[in-house]
């Protein structure tokens, strides 16, 4: 008699992330991960750079695919035990203009004075590999910033917050205040949706909080 396969709920988890926020989401749908930093001789912020006019959507699939594929091979250099692996990339976009992290105080400034007012669009991918086979998908937000004085940026630029961070700016920090209207998802725009994730998760056997 065929049995019912059911879903793994111990098996190693990868997260291919520094970011302590996406780990700390994965904990908030009971899954533990180990991370597995990139490695060293990788050059990440050459990964992220926008290729031609490729929009918002292209660009955050393509960084993910990328970021995952060279987490698949460190993964393979440290003979790691087999196990599922995590990646996701957020990005902020106006329109089809591309916003990432800001590269010094000066660009954070203008990025926020550019979204103050606005409505804008964050777009996190999230892809998960389990041997040969890959999932993904695309969560897509919209996000409401109040009108903001430059003192007001400056302000929140010298916390230091925006530094790091796609659009110079986290939703879950002192931002918080300036965030007139969020649709979509709030841990999407954190970093990681996790509707999107827990539904790849278990399409690859990993069990999550019911």
């Amino acid at each position: 008699m065929p049995t019912t396969p059911t879903i793994e709920s111990e098996r190693m988890i990868y997260l291919a992330s520094q970011s302590p926020r996406r780990k700390q989401l994965l904990e908030q749908i009971g899954v533990q991960a180990q991370v597995l930093l990139p490695d060293p001789s990788v050059d990440a912020e050459a990964l992220e750079v926008v290729k031609g006019h490729e929009s918002p959507l292209t660009y955050v699939q393509r960084v993910t695919a990328l970021k995952l594929d060279a987490a698949v091979q460190r993964h393979k250099a440290l003979s790691l035990p087999a196990g599922v692996i995590v990646c996701a990339d957020t990005t902020v976009a106006l329109g089809r203009a591309i916003l990432g992290k800001p590269e010094n105080t000066a660009d954070a400034q203008r990025m926020l004075a550019r979204l103050a007012g606005q409505e804008h669009r964050v777009l996190t991918a999230v892809a998960v590999q389990k041997g040969r086979t890959r999932y993904a998908a695309v969560s897509q937000s919209w996000v409401r910033v109040a009108a903001m004085t430059p003192t007001q940026i400056r302000a929140y630029v010298r916390t230091g917050e925006p530094m790091g961070k796609a659009g110079a700016y986290a939703v879950q920090g002192a931002m918080a205040v300036y965030i007139s209207h969020i649709r979509g998802s709030y841990s999407g725009i954190m970093g990681l949706p996790l509707f999107e994730t827990a539904t790849l998760l278990r399409q690859a056997g990993i069990n999550v909080a019911q």
